[in-house]
Parts: structure tokens; C-alpha cells; sequence
């Protein structure tokens, strides 16, 4: 198991702050307090502290063991050892009936939450206790693709404890916490910030910080405002117009790592004028991926050429992006039928890099198009997961920029939940491809598989199911003599900051 940084030795200020204390900005914070009841990658960086993942995965995706000491597959599916030492913040006993109820609390709706995590545990049917230190997590499908699933996913919530709230968790203050991590909370100001001291009864290795703070600020230039006098320690989502800001100071500078997201427009097409392949290639080829890349991105980040991003397993090296071609894609809106169509794109600011100037540059690219007009409209970024999860064919918001993270490093992260028939994110449909999909979850030659994958992205990005736009470099902003590396999957783990 990686080992957690251990206590610091004769903690000292500095010019940037305590040395025991580390403040760590993003441009989210969490909706709520309930664990199972988000996707979103920040969330996670709040959360994982307080509610650890069952495994280590390290950045080279490799699987560790942490709460799950053990792990083999059977005939029935995948059975988990448990470590028998331990316990919630409240001081339970953590328990395989917990862990089990954890998963099926995810992927069950009946249990209170229709939680966005089921999109990452299609392949697990169920959980079930044998013993008070062994789980059956119950799938038929190939054992590395579970693998892949539920050594990312399961941030262990205490049923009891859990029966007794709001479903899903809610609470204004730190009392509507109560995971097994290293770290509790002591404040939380909803919207606010998050306040982290060490669990004195945790099971592994000490934490290294004596307190943690998350916060947030919606705008590059208040994060890096933050860094510059001392109030923060980590920023993320450095936009390149800010990035000169922090390699000109003191103390502080600027890490990036490629990322394993891509940022992309979904086009609903169960809904009117996206039904058309015609149309979606036309949206494809009126956007100029590439200058975005360049000129809004300041080159962090590379065009993308399908669904998966390169360094995930079944990414299809042959793939070239989509090249601008303005009369092509008239002429394609011509074929479509949808001539003179008025559209919407709607899209977040603050969530990914520079993406309220990624969407507008995108929109006026579209709507320089002679026969077709598209406008954008900023929203709130949880309504935008509100459309990604919103069920296939919903007209409210079917035109949006997000985007997804494969961090499971398997392609049918990035493929399942959006391009399967019922999938939680379902936007496209297309049986042909659903059920290459599935298929793709059975294969256990891994060459097979991959070929299969990689005959998938093919097929959607000739059908443009999406407006195919990048992949984001991770761009952070960090006090120089922090211990710390970017992640390909963004995740912050505060066992892997040292000081």
C-alpha cells in the first residue's frame, strides 16, 4: 500500500503560512456532503479525505490495497478483504455489511440516492456481505473491467449512520460528515469551505497537516490572487492569461500534467436538429479545435480525435481531429434538413480551463455558419450535470459543453455511460454500438478487446457523436516547496502532499 506521508517535524511559518496547515482552492466545491452522490472530480479531492477510497490507485493506474487488503476474482465475481481495523469518525466499527451496502446504495436507487457514480459500476449487479470482513461484489463481465470499476469507486458510508439522514446527505455543519479517512471535519460552511483536522483513531499512518482547508473561487484570477498573498496553497484551472502571474513570483509556480479529460459539446440526439448525423458532423466541422487548443488554451491541452483520450486503454491511435472546413459544413447542414435551425449551447465558467472562452469561440464559430444561428447562455455547472444526467430525449438543455474524466484508465469509463441504451449520461443512441459495447465488457483477451475498443471510438467519431473539442492539460498553481505532482486523473490526495 502507498504510504501516507508521515507528521512534520517542528512545523515552522513561513511567508505563505503555517507550515502545518495546507489550503487548497478550486473553482468547485461540493453541492453536498453525501459521497456517493456526485461524479464530479473536485468533489472528490473535497471528499477523499474524509471518505477514503477501498484502494490506492497510482497514477500509473495501478491498484493498491487500503481498506481492501485483498482481492481475487471467483465464479460468483470479485470478493474484497477487508482490513478489521477500521472505524467512522463516531467511532462504529467499519463493517463488510457497510461496504456492501455502500455499493449497492450506488447502483440501487431504491436506497434513497440516484447516485452518478452508477455510471462508473455498470459492470457490478450487487454487493453482498459473507463474513464481517469479506464482500461479494457480484458481475458478469470481464475481471479487469470490474477491477477497473470498483477499485475506483466505493467511499464507505456507515448504514446506520446513513439511514438516519436526508437522502441524500445534507447538513450545514461538520456533523453531516462521518467517513473513515484520515482526516475529519471540523467546520463546513456550505458554499464556502471545508475544515480538516487529523482522525486521531484512524487506522493508518498519521496525517501529515494539522488542519486542511478547502475552499472556493469561480475565477482563475481570485485563485491565483489567493496563492500570490499566502491564502491558498494549491490552485487548479490556471487559465494561460494568469499563468505569467505566478511564474513572475516568488514561492510560488506553476505544475502541469496532460489530463485523461476531454472537453466536448453533447449534442442530445433524441432531440431535434442533433437527430441528424449530418448535422453533428456540420457542428464538427464549423469548430476549430485546433486554434482553441492554441489560442484559448494557450496550448495546454492536445484536439481531441474520439470519445477516449490518449493513455487510456483503447484509445485509437489512427484517429485524426476534425479539421475546420466552413463550406463543408454547410453543405452538410443543407443535407441535413435543418437549414436555418437556431440553437443553444449552453456552458459552465470556471469549471474546466477557460471554458465560458472555449464555449463562446465555439458558438461564434457556429454561428458564422450562413445557414444555421447558435447563441450561448453561461449556466450554473450543476445544472450542466443536471443535463448529463437528464434522460435520453430530455429538450431542456440538449446542447452543452462538459467534460469527462476517464479515470479508470479503461476506455469503457469514457464509452458505457454515455453510449449505451439507458446509460445514466445516455445521449446518443445507437443499438449497433451499444451492444459492440457490451460485448467489449466481456472480452478477456485484452489484444481483442482492444481492437474492439478502438473500432468503437472510430465509429463515433465518424458519426460525430460530439462535438469533438480537446483534451485540458491540469494546470496548477502551487507553493514551491509543497511535495506534490499532478495527476493524468486530477486527483489531489492529500497523502501525496508532503511539506
Amino acid at each position: 500500500m502507498g504510504a501516507i506521508a508521515g507528521c512534520l517535524d517542528d512545523p515552522t511559518d513561513d511567508e505563505n503560512g503555517d507550515t502545518d496547515e495546507l489550503v487548497i482552492t478550486q473553482g468547485e466545491f461540493i453541492e453536498n456532503p453525501d459521497p456517493n452522490d456526485h461524479i464530479t472530480g473536485p468533489y472528490f479531492n473535497v471528499l477523499d479525505p474524509v471518505y477514503e477510497p477501498l484502494f490506492n490507485v497510482t497514477p500509473e493506474f495501478e491498484f493498491e490495497s487500503r481498506i481492501v487488503e485483498e482481492w481475487e476474482d471467483t465464479d460468483e465475481g470479485a470478493e474484497l478483504t477487508l482490513r478489521d481495523d477500521v472505524v467512522f469518525h463516531n467511532g462504529d466499527e467499519m463493517t463488510a455489511e457497510d461496504v456492501a451496502y455502500t455499493f449497492n446504495r450506488m447502483i440501487d436507487p431504491d436506497l434513497g440516492i440516484e447516485s452518478d457514480q452508477a455510471a462508473g459500476l455498470g459492470a457490478i449487479e450487487s454487493a453482498e456481505a459473507l463474513d464481517e470482513t469479506t464482500v461479494l461484489l457480484e458481475h458478469d463481465v470481464a475481471p479487469s473491467l470490474a477491477e477497473f470499476e470498483y477499485a475506483n469507486y466505493g467511499r464507505v458510508v456507515n448504514e446506520e449512520w446513513i439511514e438516519e439522514q436526508e437522502q441524500p446527505v445534507a447538513g450545514d455543519d461538520e456533523e453531516a460528515f462521518n467517513g473513515t479517512g484520515p482526516y475529519q471535519v471540523v467546520e463546513y460552511e456550505p458554499d464556502v469551505q471545508l475544515v480538516l483536522e487529523p482522525f486521531e483513531d484512524y487506522w493508518g499512518e498519521e496525517a501529515t497537516f494539522e488542519r486542511v482547508v478547502f475552499n472556493e473561487d469561480g475565477e482563475s484570477s481570485g485563485r491565483v490572487n489567493a496563492l500570490q498573498t499566502g491564502e491558498s496553497d494549491i490552485v487548479d484551472n490556471v487559465i494561460p492569461e494568469d499563468v505569467p502571474d505566478v511564474d513572475d513570483e516568488d514561492g510560488i509556480e506553476i505544475r502541469n500534467e496532460t489530463s485523461l479529460r476531454n472537453v466536448f459539446l453533447v449534442m442530445n440526439t433524441g432531440v431535434e436538429p442533433f437527430d441528424s448525423m449530418e448535422f453533428r458532423q456540420a457542428l464538427n466541422y464549423a469548430v476549430d479545435n485546433e486554434g482553441i487548443v492554441n489560442d484559448i488554451l494557450g496550448g495546454y491541452g492536445e484536439p481531441m480525435t474520439q470519445p477516449i483520450p490518449d493513455g487510456v486503454f483503447g484509445h485509437n491511435p489512427d484517429l485524426e481531429p476534425y479539421e475546420q472546413d466552413l463550406e463543408q459544413a454547410e453543405e452538410l447542414i443543407e443535407e441535413s434538413g435543418y437549414a436555418g435551425e437556431e440553437i443553444t449551447l449552453y456552458a459552465p465558467e470556471g469549471r474546466y480551463l477557460n471554458d465560458a472562452d472555449v464555449a463562446q469561440t465555439a458558438a461564434d464559430q457556429i454561428d458564422q455558419l450562413e445557414n444555421v444561428d447558435c447563441e450561448l447562455d453561461i449556466v450554473p455547472f450543476p445544472d450542466i450535470s443536471d443535463a448529463n444526467s437528464a434522460p435520453y430525449d430530455d429538450d431542456e438543455m440538449p446542447f452543452y459543453l462538459i467534460g469527462w474524466g476517464v479515470i479508470t484508465g479503461d476506455s469503457d469509463y469514457g464509452l458505457a455511460p454515455f453510449f449505451t441504451e439507458e446509460a445514466p449520461q445516455e445521449t446518443y443512441r445507437n443499438e449497433e454500438i451499444s451492444e459492440m459495447i457490451f460485448e467489449s465488457q466481456t472480452i478477456e483477451d485484452e489484444d481483442e478487446r482492444e481492437e474492439l475498443l478502438q473500432e468503437i471510438n472510430e465509429q463515433l467519431r465518424d458519426d460525430a457523436a460530439w462535438v469533438y473539442l480537446h483534451s485540458q492539460d491540469s494546470v496548477y498553481g502551487v507553493r514551491e516547496d509543497l511535495e506534490w505532482e499532478p495527476r493524468t486523473d486530477e486527483d489531489i490526495h492529500l497523502w501525496e502532499i508532503d511539506s
